[in-house]
């Protein structure tokens, strides 16, 4: 069957394996099913097999679009000074990041949330977060830790992407009022929602296919429920092509099983499991013996 109209009239849909966007639209349109309706149906089990075929693909990739970090140290005049200071960046060994998600977890303080920002910086996001369009700045206290780093990429370039970190979160929703872009984050005020419904409002209607989304404490405004209702976000945007950064002291986003864990020390990042992690472990030994734990610490 061929298209009978648009950029692709008069080709097969099979021409349309790599530009499942487009497919999209066509099926959103009411006049292609009521003037072709044998071609929406056609397009419909075309899209279909031609995802699945795509997750597959995704799911079995090697490789995304950042392969790896590391530090310039032949650069670094002083390790006495911040950010260089941190136990993680003066110790940062090259590491490698998962093609899907990659997690990097540790106590306040350590670092985490230092190096992330460097990692969007690099990558050209705004440092109060936000897309790579953004541009604004509220309090400029960004370190200068992104012009040390070195980062490995891969051979494809990410569709999209996202910087969201969770205290300056309220600075990026007046920035999308400012930008007049509501309509791309469901067409209402952030701020006119609770934190947490805000948080799941910019991620389901903003995060899309073949993006790069760097996370940093997402959690922060998230029920246990809407925890679970990111992970099932992040394995559906892993099957379109996605890759995640994140940083959490949540034992509920930190278990997708598709990932690789940092856990921040005195040695810098060490590669772990997740059942081997503080915040698994602390986690686990508190709901376990919650009445015990309360009589040691509240004693």
């Amino acid at each position: 069957m061929k298209i009978p109209f648009g950029k692709y009239k008069g080709q097969p849909i099979e021409t349309l394996s790599n530009d499942l966007g487009y497919i999209q639209w066509v099926l959103d349109q009411e006049w292609v099913a009521q003037k072709y309706p044998e071609l929406q149906k056609a397009l419909a089990l075309f899209y279909k097999d031609q995802s699945k075929v795509q997750e597959q693909k995704a799911l079995s990739n090697k490789t995304n679009f950042l392969l790896s970090f590391e530090l310039k140290e032949d650069e670094i005049d002083n390790f006495d000074k911040y950010p260089f200071s941190l136990p993680v960046i003066k110790n940062l060994n090259k590491t490698i990041l998962h093609p899907h998600v990659t997690y990097i977890v540790g106590e306040n303080g350590s670092g985490k949330s230092t190096l992330l920002e460097a990692l969007a910086i690099s990558q050209g996001f705004n440092a109060e977060g936000g897309t790579s369009n953004f541009r604004f700045s509220t309090h400029a206290t960004h370190s200068e830790l992104h012009k040390y780093l070195r980062i490995a990429k891969g051979l494809k370039k990410p569709r999209t992407g996202f910087f969201l970190r969770a205290e300056s979160f309220y600075n990026v929703a007046t920035e999308i009022e400012n930008l007049g872009v509501l309509d791309s984050y469901g067409a209402k005020s952030l701020h006119e929602q609770s934190h947490g419904e805000a948080f799941m409002a910019l991620m389901t209607n903003r995060f899309g296919d073949n993006g790069l989304y760097i996370l940093d404490e997402p959690e922060a405004a998230l029920s246990p429920n809407r925890q679970m209702s990111i992970l099932t976000l992040i394995h559906n945007l892993v099957k379109q092509g996605s890759q995640f950064i994140i940083s959490t002291h949540s034992p509920i986003l930190l278990a997708y099983p598709s990932s690789a864990i940092y856990e921040i020390g005195e040695n810098g990042l060490t590669k772990t499991d997740y059942q081997n992690t503080q915040t698994f472990e602390t986690s686990q030994r508190f709901l376990n013996n919650h009445q015990m734990m309360l009589d040691v610490l509240l004693d």
